[in-house]
């Protein structure tokens, strides 16, 4: 699994660099967030929707599960913290493989039915505002995504392996 690190010193900077990752992302791409309550995970998922070129305003989907936003690309926003039963059929993999970008909080909760190449981006706190984004790209595709982001952040590819 290769994975790389980002600092967000603030919301707006993890605002910017979801922003880079949005404009970069295809039809099919899944990005699952994970960290606990208040780390960022809507604030990210804000700056994506900026990069795929949605205007409206994007909030926490915590009591509708999904929702959907019109951009570049269609946006389906899910948040399944409030998810009793996580053994329900959804249909939720219905959006794995559709024509817009899946972002997920609290992915864990549906570990076994997310799609096998996704973005894994996990953020905990550092210092003050500060975060630490790390990312795992589990397949060929998000390994691709992975590297236009880089790019579009204009740093290297600086993967490097972990086991």
């Amino acid at each position: 699994m290769v994975a790389w690190k980002l600092i967000a010193e603030t919301s707006d900077e993890m605002k910017r660099l979801a922003r880079c990752l949005g404009e970069v992302l295809q039809a099919g791409d899944c990005v699952a967030l994970y960290g606990g309550l208040g780390i960022g995970k809507t604030t990210f998922t804000q700056g994506l929707a900026q990069g795929l070129g949605i205007t409206k305003p994007v909030n926490s989907p915590t009591f509708t599960l999904v929702k959907e936003y019109q951009g570049r690309l269609p946006l389906y926003h899910m948040d399944l913290y409030r998810l009793e039963d996580p053994t329900e059929e959804l249909g939720l993999e219905e959006y794995w493989d559709g024509d817009g970008v899946v972002v997920i909080e609290w992915p864990e909760i549906i570990r076994q039915w997310l799609p096998e190449d996704r973005l894994d981006v996990s953020m905990a706190r550092a210092q003050g505002e500060r975060r630490v984004v790390s990312i795992e790209a589990t397949g060929p595709r998000s390994r691709r995504r992975v590297s236009d982001w880089m790019a579009a952040l204009g740093r290297r590819d600086t993967g490097s392996e972990e086991s």
